[in-house]
């Protein structure tokens, strides 16, 4: 279940918010400590850029010194209601 809230997730699985909270933070201890997250997470690096971005002028100025999401992932984000015209259309 991803994208709810802890409320939600309580109700689909008939657990108690509390229960929720201290599973979802057992699992960000594991996936944020050093075996697991060594071994499996790795930054990009300057060849991971796609080469859409990296050879188009119009584009590579703008992202040549960002780290992040240049892979296509798409990060899910939610802004307060009076921040989303400022955030609409943007990728």
């Amino acid at each position: 279940v991803m994208g709810l809230t802890i409320r939600h997730v309580g109700e689909r699985f008939q657990r108690s918010n509390e229960t929720i909270s201290w599973y979802f933070c057992k699992i960000l201890f594991i996936l944020s400590s050093s075996p697991f997250y060594s071994t499996y997470v790795k930054m990009p690096g300057a060849d991971d850029i796609q080469p859409k971005i990296r050879g188009d002028k119009r584009f590579w100025p703008y992202f040549k010194d960002v780290i992040g999401a240049l892979d296509g992932s798409h990060i899910h984000a939610a802004p307060a209601s009076e921040d989303r015209a400022v955030y609409r259309n943007r990728k």
